[in-house]
């Protein structure tokens, strides 16, 4: 209402036919509640100029676009490549190796911001859900698991076996954490305290990571120990998340992205 004016060209996309139509903006906002079913009664009337065929834009051009399912400004750029186009230009040929690189790096775009987004919902557990969490993932591995209940674990937050029982093994000592200070020499040192069967393996899990001193001392471990931080927790339910039981999926549900081949 605000930012659009009169005159303002627009750009908005017939999937259809995958046409782009470009416009002039010809009025002021309006406001019309029987003109339009939904929410959204404020309209522009818009003078409709031109086509544009998607298939003729460059791989750049149609990665900016993006999605028309919201509002937002094209760049001088792009738009530059839409006015050759309705001038009569012909399209730019690119390769299909320059094609395969500009996807690829949108994939990779793609697939950090993915990455990020579920890193953040991860954060936003609390410590009891993020306990089960791992222990969840631990179960998507093969293993059986027994949960803490809540007060003083004595740094045993899940044990993880075959049998369940942790008579079997590898027996896995768990300790979560869930916070975002790193966990220093001191805490890993305790956690290796509880570790004191022969056999016995440690993970300690960290949503606020470890300092490299940390790392030394799980290297130096009598006892196998492993330092998961909020990186490796994510790239292990990423890795076993078909595996997930639907109590552990309902804590982070994730939905699949079709990306062609």
């Amino acid at each position: 209402m605000r930012e659009v004016q009169v005159g303002d060209q627009v750009v908005t996309y017939d999937s259809a036919r995958r046409l782009y139509l470009v416009g002039r903006i010809v009025s002021a906002a309006r406001y019309d509640t029987t003109l339009f079913e939904g929410e959204f009664p404020t309209y522009r009337q818009i003078e409709w100029l031109h086509e544009v065929a998607r298939d003729d834009l460059t791989v750049k051009a149609k990665n900016s676009l993006g999605s028309t399912l919201t509002l937002f400004k094209v760049s001088a750029e792009i738009y530059r490549e839409f006015e050759a186009l309705m001038g009569g230009g012909q399209p730019q040929q690119a390769s299909e190796e320059d094609e395969g690189l500009e996807e690829e790096d949108l994939l990779q775009d793609l697939q950090a911001r993915s990455l990020e987004f579920i890193k953040d919902r991860v954060s936003k557990l609390d410590w009891e859900q993020m306990q089960d969490l791992t222990a969840g993932l631990l179960r998507a591995m093969g293993y059986k698991t027994r949960v803490s209940p809540s007060g003083p674990d004595r740094g045993k937050d899940i044990v993880a076996s075959p049998d369940g029982f942790g008579f079997e093994q590898p027996r896995i000592i768990v300790e979560v954490k869930h916070r975002r200070g790193q966990m220093g020499t001191q805490e890993v040192r305790g956690f290796l305290a509880v570790i004191r069967h022969p056999g016995d393996k440690g993970l300690y899990v960290s949503t606020g990571g470890f300092s490299r001193e940390a790392y030394y001392e799980a290297e130096r471990a009598n006892n196998p120990i492993t330092l998961m931080d909020l990186d490796d927790l994510v790239e292990a339910i990423l890795e076993h998340y078909e595996a997930m039981d639907l109590e552990t999926r309902v804590l982070l549900p994730l939905k699949r992205v079709y990306w062609p081949a």
